[in-house]
């Protein structure tokens, strides 16, 4: 988790339409938790409501041939209670996308894992 929280970029995986489908987002973490902003009526926002998706972030050198590798897997929620938009709108989580995006998907992870590359 800790060095989820170094990079803004990220990917998500979630199924539309019964196939695997991988989206670039910017997030944050939130009490361990992984925040994603965006537009609710997006495929992201339908295709994540109560689904497993995973999660992955990562950040490489490619000069000096080193980096990591960290993919969360866990249950994604919308936030759904007044409280908790206003406390996640207050999170340094800008969209880079254009368009209104006021809906929070909240992942918890239940699984980590990762990999570190050293020369």
């Amino acid at each position: 988790m800790r060095l989820l929280s170094t990079t803004p970029i990220g990917r998500i995986v979630f199924t539309d339409r019964a196939l695997p489908a991988v989206q670039p987002v910017n997030f944050c973490l939130h009490h361990g938790d992984i925040v994603i902003r965006t537009n609710a009526g997006s495929k992201l926002a339908a295709a994540t409501r109560h689904a497993v998706v995973a999660f992955e972030a990562d950040d490489f050198d490619l000069r000096t041939r080193t980096g990591w590798s960290v993919t969360a897997v866990g249950r994604a929620r919308a936030a759904s209670d007044p409280d908790e938009i206003t406390r996640l709108a207050a999170l340094p989580l800008t969209p880079w996308a254009p368009g209104q995006r006021d809906h929070y998907i909240i992942v918890t992870a239940e699984q980590l894992s990762g990999r570190r590359l050293h020369r």
